[in-house]
């Protein structure tokens, strides 16, 4: 059984053992969240708060989704079994999602009481991506999401300044990116290219940082590109993050104005999302609306649990006239 305590025998098509466990634990007897939640809790080493969070809902609603989920598994009594290759098509998506929850939660992570960048976390989400990659060469999102983590954490360095200030992309040090791990990433984004196929979700996102990591000065940056990515995202994920995202590149392209008209109806559904209030109060910094900002950054501070991010925060609501 899943619960049970003994490891997995044989192996099956999976060799390493950290791997082996996520692809058995992201069954699909099990609701896609549930899946995730469950096996981030057992695998991914995330506590309850921090997957809350990854998922916008409280951390009793997570212990809850979490709590059936083990109860679903004992009632039906799915077994604990080692997936075959044939397996591994039908749980990939689980996987990849648990894979960049955790490599998320380790290059800004959500809590207080940790480093601002956990790299513990993102080194083992790439190893596991890596493997993914050698056992599953054809699957376009597992190359896209190695891509997204490759050129992601290839500015690891850059992220955090000497006084433990968030540094935002737009302001790092590119001379401090990791080269080869651009390069590589730049590589596996063409090679998805190359194939013609329509990209999912994982490759847009590498394809839109691709276009980040393309130039050494921020202020050439290919906003109209960026924008155009994020329209195709949106269809496959019209989810408010996605669309939140999609305005930052359009205040670049057609000013704050245009996207704040984006902004204000995400209010709803991000109600306790901060990244939503940091992106609302540069944008009424902008517009001048400084009172406005103001507020919408002492809201971005207040739910940030990141000490990086709430030093970027402060010093920015500091600034304000």
């Amino acid at each position: 059984m899943i619960h049970g305590d003994d490891p997995p025998d044989p192996l099956g098509a999976v060799d390493d053992d950290r791997l082996r466990l996520i692809f058995t634990c992201c069954h699909p007897a099990l609701a896609p969240e549930a899946r995730v939640a469950l096996t981030l809790r057992m695998m991914g080493g995330l506590t309850v708060p921090e997957i809350a969070r990854a998922f916008l809902v409280s951390e009793g609603a997570m212990e809850r989704r979490i709590t059936r989920a083990k109860a679903k598994i004992k009632l039906a009594g799915i077994p604990y079994r080692v997936p075959s290759a044939d397996d591994l098509p039908g749980r990939v998506s689980g996987v990849l999602a648990v894979l960049f929850l955790v490599f998320n939660e380790g290059y800004l992570a959500s809590g207080p009481d940790t480093d601002p960048v956990r790299h513990d976390l993102t080194a083992e989400a790439v190893r596991l991506a890596r493997l993914l990659r050698e056992l599953m060469p054809q699957d376009g999102e597992v190359a896209g999401l190695l891509a997204l983590m490759l050129l992601t954490e290839a500015r690891r360095a850059a992220r955090v300044s000497a006084n433990g200030e968030l540094v935002t992309l737009g302001e790092q040090d590119r001379d401090a990116w990791d080269a080869s791990l651009v390069a590589e990433g730049h590589r596996l984004v063409r090679q998805r290219l190359a194939t013609g196929e329509p990209p999912g979700r994982y490759q847009i996102l590498a394809a839109i940082n691709a276009v980040h990591t393309s130039v050494r000065d921020a202020r050439d940056t290919d906003w109209s590109q960026i924008v155009a990515l994020y329209d195709q995202l949106v269809r496959l994920d019209p989810s408010p993050i996605v669309a939140l995202n999609r305005a930052v590149a359009i205040a670049e392209l057609d000013g704050p104005d245009v996207a704040m008209a984006i902004v204000d109806p995400l209010q709803v559904e991000l109600v306790d999302y901060h990244p939503y209030f940091a992106v609302r109060a540069d944008l009424l910094r902008r517009l001048g609306r400084s009172e406005e900002s103001r507020a919408a950054y002492d809201r971005a501070i207040a739910l940030a649990g990141n000490t990086a991010e709430t030093a970027y925060l402060t010093r920015r609501r500091d600034q304000l006239e």
